[in-house]
């Protein structure tokens, strides 16, 4: 039990590629608002094909939960798939939108 709190609370960074509608439907404030209120840091921003790519570093259920958010969007857009790859977690301060 004591192991998995550990694993829990250990600091996680992942990238996520949204795929979908998910440009122009407000979905890059509503991740900053969610990551913030997760308590997660990192950054959003549209990519030229039309997905949403998303850096996140928190700790491990705070990501998990965004992941989940992830997977459904805010009320207008609709994800078809998103692409998870965990990395390193690295030098972030806060939750931010990238333009």
């Amino acid at each position: 039990m004591k192991q998995q709190m550990m694993e829990e609370m250990k600091e996680r960074r992942y990238d996520i590629e949204v795929h979908g509608r998910v440009q122009g439907v407000g979905f890059r404030y509503a991740a900053r608002n969610q990551a913030r209120s997760y308590g997660l840091k990192g950054w959003v921003e549209n990519r030229s094909d039309g997905s949403v790519f998303v850096v996140i570093q928190g700790e491990a259920t705070s990501c998990n939960d965004f992941i989940g958010w992830c997977r459904q969007g805010p009320g207008y857009s609709w994800v078809e798939r998103i692409e998870i790859s965990e990395r390193n977690p690295g030098p972030l301060k806060s939750f931010q939108i990238r333009h």
